[in-house]
């Protein structure tokens, strides 16, 4: 399709508020800026256009036939974009909250607390779209994201929710069995499930175990699969606790030494900058981080039960 050859909208806008007032000089106060800036506007249309759109005299300017016509489609014009535009933005404030993250954190500490936040504000929906890629906020479909990383995305503002950890996981059964579970040290009895974001090797040496070797085991993608594995009993795995923090309340995990790793990663509530007063966004946000301390809260009090 051939692009539209159309004037500026600047002066397209000083001619309209030039014929419904039927003035320079009002239509200069309308739009705040000088007489001088609306007559060169209209000149400039008015050579665009190659005819003129004004009888002009030394106290009055009348339309003529041509610039009459062309005012009346205009002024009609400019009306359909106001209504559009009020009628974008009252949509804009009545959709759904669109939020971006990981598929592990949205099924194991998001959906889980979601209900509150509905609760609390019923008159804000919400849509949940999973994805490990960066959400593309350029694109409009997205209104936050949270991400887990060091919380610097170009034109956005970054909120810290909640910093996190790395820890063992296994099934009670694992630490009541034939070899218990005092210390890492006591990990050479039992299989290790490898996860290909948490690293075996370096959570050993952080923790000072020097017994223990990585043996073969088994190397899943996905930090669900290594969570189900170690439910179901199958070996001890390692997983960022904010993933775990309802399996150890419920008592089908166990973090078997009370032992967390601190890494250097965060989550992260991310927006744009000029989203970022959004009502929606900021009633989501503080939302997000109070629900984060009460996990912040249960993790130090997991750790300090354990140590006793």
């Amino acid at each position: 399709m051939k692009a539209r050859k159309l004037p500026s909208l600047t002066a397209l806008r000083a001619f309209e508020a030039a014929a419904r007032l039927t003035s320079f000089s009002r239509a200069a106060e309308e739009l705040n800026v000088t007489h001088s800036a609306v007559s060169r506007q209209i000149r400039e249309l008015e050579l665009f256009i190659g005819r003129p759109l004004f009888h002009r005299s030394t106290r009055r300017v009348e339309l003529t036939a041509a610039g009459a016509r062309y005012a009346g489609v205009l002024h009609a014009a400019f009306d359909d974009m106001a209504a559009a535009t009020q009628d974008a933005q009252e949509r804009d404030r009545t959709a759904p909250l669109v939020i971006s993250t990981m598929d592990s954190f949205a099924i194991k500490w998001l959906i889980p607390r979601l209900s509150r936040f509905q609760d609390a504000h019923p008159e804000i929906g919400v849509s949940i779209r999973t994805s490990d890629e960066l959400a593309d906020f350029w694109r409009g479909d997205v209104d936050l994201a949270i991400r887990y990383g060091a919380g610097r995305y170009p034109r956005c503002v970054s909120t810290l929710l909640m910093d996190e950890e790395v820890i063992a996981i296994c099934s009670p059964a694992l630490v009541r069995g034939d070899h218990p579970l005092h210390t890492p040290d006591d990990l050479v009895h039992h299989r290790l499930l490898h996860n290909e974001r948490h690293d075996w090797p370096r959570w050993l040496q952080r923790t000072q175990a020097t017994s223990v070797v990585v043996n073969a085991g088994v190397t899943m993608a996905h930090s669900l699969l290594v969570i189900e594995a170690a439910i179901r009993g199958d070996g001890v795995g390692l997983t960022r606790h904010a993933l775990v923090e309802d399996d150890l309340r419920a008592g089908r995990l166990v973090n078997p030494f009370g032992i967390g790793v601190r890494v250097n990663a965060s989550y992260y509530v991310v927006t744009l900058k000029e989203s970022a007063t959004d009502p929606r966004i900021k009633a989501f946000t503080a939302w997000a981080r109070r629900e984060a301390g009460q996990s912040l809260r249960f993790g130090r009090d997991l750790v300090r039960s354990d140590r006793n």
